[in-house]
């Protein structure tokens, strides 16, 4: 079968934070705490190691301070959202510069239902674009690859 790689990356007309991002989407059901109960996130930082870090819930301010640091603006960094409602979520990561911001749907993945080995990108457009607009998204690519 293969692995597949699936993701939406998204354009922003100026730099944009992880809280501002995190704030509208929440307004439309996603959340950065997990099924699991906490808040996981990442730094690239200048050893271009990907450092996973968990916090809970109660500390999300200081995960987004974390992310959204003038120090950290070089590097990538990530944060996981889900919607609970639909039972499904992954991993936004902002690129340097902060106006590309790639979405992977990587937590309990959404299918196409008549096509289960593709992953269902027009609902997370659907779910996502809506609350992007309002922060400034100015284009998407969507794409998935099969290896």
């Amino acid at each position: 079968m293969g692995s597949r790689d699936a993701d939406i990356d998204f354009s922003f007309t100026r730099p944009t934070t992880v809280r501002a991002l995190l704030d509208v989407l929440t307004a439309r059901g996603w959340s950065a705490v997990e099924p699991v109960g906490h808040v996981s996130y990442m730094v690239n930082d200048e050893d271009d190691s990907y450092e996973w870090y968990d916090s809970t819930p109660g500390h999300i301010d200081e995960v987004l301070m974390v992310l959204d640091a003038k120090a950290n603006l070089p590097y990538t960094v990530a944060l996981n959202v889900y919607h609970a409602e639909a039972k499904t979520g992954g991993m936004l990561m902002f690129h340097t510069g902060r106006t590309d911001v790639s979405f992977i749907p990587s937590i309990d993945r959404r299918p196409i239902p008549s096509a289960p080995e593709f992953t269902d990108l027009a609902w997370y457009l659907d779910t996502l674009v809506p609350a992007l607009i309002t922060a400034g998204l100015r284009g998407y690519e969507a794409h998935e690859v099969r290896y």
